[in-house]
């Protein structure tokens, strides 16, 4: 017979419990907070703590998820009473007109402080499965060393002004921008093993610094000397000097990495999957260079005759039963492959066209949308999987590229009320992730509570965050005259700020100097460096 489902009918643990029979002063770690009691029962086990709010005079009284600010009783009143605005039942112990404002606000989550942290993100899931196993011991394992953390501003361990007025961690900006310049030191000799990852390294720094908003012009001429003798006969980089080449800006050199079956090897002699043909395309679309085929490609014996030939099915082959994308046809579906091949289809054309067209997105979306766990938040990259904060891109990274081939080419005009039409997976939710457990307290960002930070986790984490602040979106305008087949991906736009209505500002949980700075959906890298690469490249000729 099968494992049986569990349901968890325990009520969520709320925070600042006590048991009361009397008015008293209750002292906890987050200082003295003024007490009241009802008169239930002295054992009913109530939440009456009172204080300040830290809300200041301009922040607006928010909706149940919005995050900050306390609710009256009329609020409730009207939340319970509007059809489809209850967040979940909620019952009167004590008879509806008897219960006071700070009972209302605590059967609905909100706190002393008048923050509010969904139940989603706070309890553990409704049904678990009662076969234990060493991925399920490991899975609740990671649930409790994020649940403290999610508590936000309830964490006894750090000061109130370690947070923003959502009640979440602020963004350590200035501790992870002096770890990024750490790891362009001199690193410590267990970094040898990652020898062949140096211009990895490199990237993973220099595009988190410029997230943080740090500009990177002082290591120009380091990482010109870093690179060039990279280089090979061949015309190639390896990643370290003498290595292989592995996936380089030449175009002689890129034909020998095209496949007969239309995808691409990410080195000559190694692994073909959709990593080679995403970082190929960039390399082809971003560089603009030909797309015909180099004589000396050996798959122009097949019948191939450009870069472009057969690589959209190639893609669709590597979709499997459960949805998701697998770095080759039969392989295991995983997050990174499915950014690598959204990506690539959105090189190769418009995404309303090119997605629908070679992959079955029904299935895509039901798939990366149970990759994002509760109550973390954050995303695994497989099924069965711990969350992990680089996957903050390699699925989170999907979503707007995903929207754009359902929601169809956007005007400006229609775009703030389209965005917030719905969503396939929780923004705020991968939001509280990032920031309440995947920042390390001496800088950097992690895989997960109990982690080092590093670089990769880094830099895929603060992409992951940007995409969540800053909407990208493919554009009506039509192709121009004469454009390149490529120029699809050129054609991304980045949704302006525009001033919020009051229901929009109180969905936010996090403030201006929480946000990160705008990537490119598809190349990630800033915005205005796609058309500066683009544009010097289109017009160096030599082909």
């Amino acid at each position: 017979m099968p494992p049986s489902i569990k349901v968890n009918t325990k009520r969520p643990k709320v925070l600042f419990q006590q048991k009361v029979s009397s008015n008293k002063i209750n002292h906890d770690l987050m200082g003295p907070h003024h007490t009241r009691t009802t008169t239930t029962s002295t054992t009913a086990t109530i939440t009456t703590a009172v204080t300040t709010s830290l809300r200041t005079p301009h922040q607006k009284v928010s909706r149940p998820r919005s995050g900050k600010g306390p609710r009256s009783r009329a609020a409730v009143d009207e939340l319970t009473a509007t059809p489809g605005k209850q967040d979940r039942i909620i019952m009167d112990p004590v008879g509806i007109g008897k219960t006071s404002d700070i009972e209302w606000d605590t059967m609905l989550g909100v706190d002393q402080n008048g923050y509010f942290i969904p139940d989603l993100f706070t309890s553990l899931p409704p049904l678990q499965d009662t076969l234990e196993t060493k991925t399920s011991r490991v899975q609740d394992e990671t649930v409790q060393e994020c649940l403290p953390l999610l508590a936000g501003i309830h964490d006894p361990s750090r000061s109130l002004f370690d947070f923003n007025s959502h009640g979440l961690p602020r963004l350590e900006r200035e501790k992870h921008i002096k770890y990024l310049h750490s790891c362009l030191n001199e690193l410590p000799a267990r970094f040898v093993v990652h020898d062949a990852s140096r211009p990895w390294i490199l990237y993973w720094v220099l595009a988190g610094l410029c997230l943080l908003g740090e500009d990177v012009q002082q290591y120009r001429s380091r990482v010109v000397q870093t690179l060039s003798p990279m280089q090979n006969l061949d015309g190639g980089f390896g990643g370290g000097h003498g290595q292989t080449s592995h996936c380089a800006p030449t175009w002689r050199w890129l034909g020998h990495l095209k496949q007969h079956d239309g995808g691409f090897v990410v080195c000559v002699g190694g692994e073909e999957d959709v990593r080679g043909a995403y970082c190929s395309m960039v390399l082809i679309s971003l560089l603009a260079l030909p797309l015909e085929l180099p004589s000396s490609a050996p798959s122009k014996i097949h019948g191939l005759h450009s870069f472009l030939d057969g690589l959209p099915e190639y893609l669709s082959r590597c979709q499997t039963f459960e949805g998701g994308i697998s770095g080759a046809p039969q392989n295991e579906a995983h997050g990174g492959y499915a950014f690598c091949a959204l990506a690539c289809l959105c090189i190769l054309g418009p995404p309303h066209q090119m997605i629908p067209k070679y992959l079955d997105v029904s299935i895509l979306i039901s798939w990366l949308s149970a990759r994002q766990y509760a109550p973390e938040g954050g995303f695994a990259g497989r099924t069965n999987k711990l969350v992990d904060g680089c996957y903050s891109h390699w699925v989170g990274g999907c979503w707007p590229l995903l929207e754009a081939a359902v929601r169809n080419p956007q005007s400006n005009a229609g775009l703030i009320k389209t965005f917030n039409s719905g969503s396939f997976f929780s923004r705020e939710g991968l939001i509280r992730y990032i920031l309440c457990c995947c920042q390390a307290e001496n800088g950097g960002l992690r895989d997960k509570p109990l982690t080092h930070a590093d670089a990769y986790h880094s830099c895929y984490s603060l992409t992951g965050l940007s995409a969540m602040q800053n909407r990208s979106y493919f554009p009506v305008a039509g192709e121009e005259e004469g454009s390149s087949p490529l120029d699809s991906a050129l054609r991304w736009a980045l949704l302006p700020e525009m001033p919020k209505t009051k229901e929009e500002d109180e969905e936010e949980i996090f403030d201006a100097d929480d946000r990160v700075a705008p990537t490119h959906p598809i190349y990630l890298i800033p915005w205005d460096k796609v058309e500066q690469t683009h544009m010097f490249f289109a017009h160096k000729g030599g082909f």
